[in-house]
């Protein structure tokens, strides 16, 4: 009996010996049991928690049959999209059809619908109407509340009432979805669950909901831009989970109502999610397929951390993870780093430790312990707040233990990072080391543009601070004789950025002989601040006008000046 996986089949529930299941998991993913999958996360939670978990990936939504394959379960079905938006997954920023997805076997494409969280639940309720439907995943957590969709170039509805679901789980969703399944388990009814944090549910009336901010309602966002960003500055203020209001927004006869975000975790609570019984592998049924290719560039790589004190405009993870960073503690990671080792694939490197930004492991507020993140200021911008605290010794302390565990011969660092607190005198022993043993020849870096307006409204820093660190970086390559290079990432038709900005990003890399690889068309992800400005044209914070190319000439034509050797998709 193989029980290295959760049950896909009757057959492996049968080799469990168990007749029903309490939970199936739905996901537009293949079925990879590794931390760095959401389902995967979130059944093997389940699972810890005492409830039988099955799983069907990537059903055939065109017929019945997959979705009828694991029977009924007793509790619930949860459905996600998987790692990413689907439609995203399916399409280019130019709409058309992409060559492959990662998530896939063989990376094939076409194995998962457009809006595939709606399309499954709406399946799910046709066949099974009397049984909950949870929804979770990235594309349910970034468009719970109405938004922008770029796709359709409409302002679109909750997807909580298109997919006729329960209950939707926003964020990473692990205290959520134990609280629901043990609720569920003793006989409460799925009306009833109306005050779990980092939850969205609809009512009819908003009679019993305390403490709440109604913004402007979905009829009214979809008519009047300046409505829209109403809406979405209260939304974006409230999202804290100490100081964090309920927000609540009309669709039609009823009310969409986000309950405030959940508490962040406790590193120890962090540290069991991430030591689970995971398979650490994609299931053996796509070994014909030759596996799947997101799972290649994730295995031999931990995850520190989660949630950025960014805040760029462009970028859903602070959205979705949220804002404070919650870190891992080192005994955690050198253990599962130690199970690794012992997995066949392993050849000695290790090609990330890292999470949203590398150089915020470990790093700390005392304001986050007990009021959250602060409503009026970032952490990083204009400049790093003194009171936020970076980990520097502690990821050093890290990556010392880790290079003294048998097997591990290189540690790299994969994930991107934030330069702008890498060049003061503080960071220095921080970027020696990394220069010295855990870069592979190439440092990712995303300077985003060099037009200042452009950055501003990215809420990126100015050009003048990528300079500086360039010029560290290259000094201490210098001084350890090492010859090392920067992947620079650049986004091009961002919200701001008319010919003037374009042409200045141009000339600059021009100037210095950089050929950038690494080139972005702008996507405005739903409910992320450079989405409403696209469809807008207006900052939302500030109401000033914003320039915003969307033709897809002026498009193709910013992506060619800073990259000629190449035409957008």
């Amino acid at each position: 009996m193989n029980n290295k996986f959760l049950p896909i089949s009757k057959k492996d529930m049968q080799e469990r010996g168990w007749d029903e299941l309490d939970i199936i998991l739905i996901t537009g993913d293949a079925y990879v049991d590794h931390p760095a999958f959401g389902a995967a996360v979130i059944a093997r939670v389940l699972e810890a928690a005492g409830f039988k978990v099955g799983i069907i990936s990537q059903p055939d939504w065109k017929t019945s049959d997959d979705f009828l394959k694991l029977g009924k379960p007793r509790l619930f079905f949860g459905i996600t999209a998987g790692n990413m938006d689907s439609i995203l997954s399916n399409y280019t920023i130019n709409r058309s059809k992409r060559k492959n997805d990662d998530y896939s076997p063989g990376g094939m494409i076409g194995l998962r619908p457009n809006r595939a969280t709606i399309v499954y639940a709406n399946k799910v309720k046709e066949l099974f109407p009397d049984t909950p439907v949870i929804l979770g995943g990235i594309e349910a957590s970034l468009r719970r509340l109405a938004h922008y969709d770029f796709w359709s170039d409409t302002v679109r509805r909750s997807i909580l009432p298109d997919a006729k679901a329960d209950l939707l789980v926003y964020g990473m969703g692990e205290k959520q979805i134990v609280e629901i399944a043990n609720r569920l388990k003793k006989g409460g009814d799925i009306k009833s669950l109306d005050n779990i944090r980092g939850t969205v549910i609809v009512r009819k009336t908003i009679n019993n909901i305390k403490n709440y901010i109604q913004v402007p309602s979905f009829e009214e966002v979809e008519k009047d831009k300046d409505k829209f960003n109403e809406a979405f500055k209260l939304f974006y203020l409230e999202s804290d989970p100490f100081a964090g209001k309920t927000i609540v927004q009309k669709h039609g006869d009823r009310f969409v109502i986000q309950l405030p975000p959940e508490r962040p975790l406790t590193p120890r609570e962090l540290d069991n999610i991430y030591l689970l019984n995971y398979a650490r592998q994609p299931h053996a049924s796509y070994d014909k397929e030759g596996g799947v290719p997101g799972f290649e560039t994730v295995k031999n790589s931990v995850i520190s951390h989660r949630g950025c004190a960014g805040e760029c405009s462009f970028c859903s993870l602070g959205l979705h993870q949220g804002r404070i960073v919650q870190s891992r503690s080192r005994e955690s990671i050198v253990k599962e780093i130690e199970i690794l080792t012992k997995e066949s694939y392993f050849k000695g490197t290790i090609t990330d430790i890292g999470g949203p930004t590398a150089n915020l492991y470990a790093a700390r507020c005392e304001s986050w312990k007990t009021r959250g993140a602060c409503r009026n200021r970032q952490c990083l911008m204009p400049s790093k707040c003194p009171n936020l605290k970076l980990g520097y010794d502690e990821a050093l302390s890290l990556w010392a233990r880790v290079k003294k565990i048998k097997g591990v011969k290189h540690i790299f660092i994969g994930s991107g990072l934030r330069y702008d607190l890498l060049t003061d005198k503080h960071s220095e022993r921080y970027l020696k080391a990394l220069c010295r043993e855990h870069v592979s020849g190439y440092l990712k870096i995303a300077p985003e543009h060099t037009a200042d307006k452009v950055l501003e409204l990215m809420n990126k820093p100015g050009i003048r601070a990528y300079e500086r660190f360039v010029r560290k970086f290259q000094d201490i390559n210098r001084e350890l004789g090492k010859k090392q290079f920067i992947v620079n990432y650049f986004i091009t038709s961002h919200p701001g950025a008319d010919k003037r900005a374009s042409l200045e990003l141009a000339q600059y890399l021009l100037k210095r002989k950089i050929r950038p690889e690494q080139i972005q068309d702008f996507i405005p992800l739903p409910m992320t601040a450079s989405a409403a400005m696209y469809w807008t044209g207006k900052n939302p914070f500030t109401g000033e006008m914003v320039y915003v190319p969307k033709d897809i000439k002026e498009r193709k034509s910013q992506r060619f000046l800073v990259q000629p050797r190449s035409l957008s998709s």
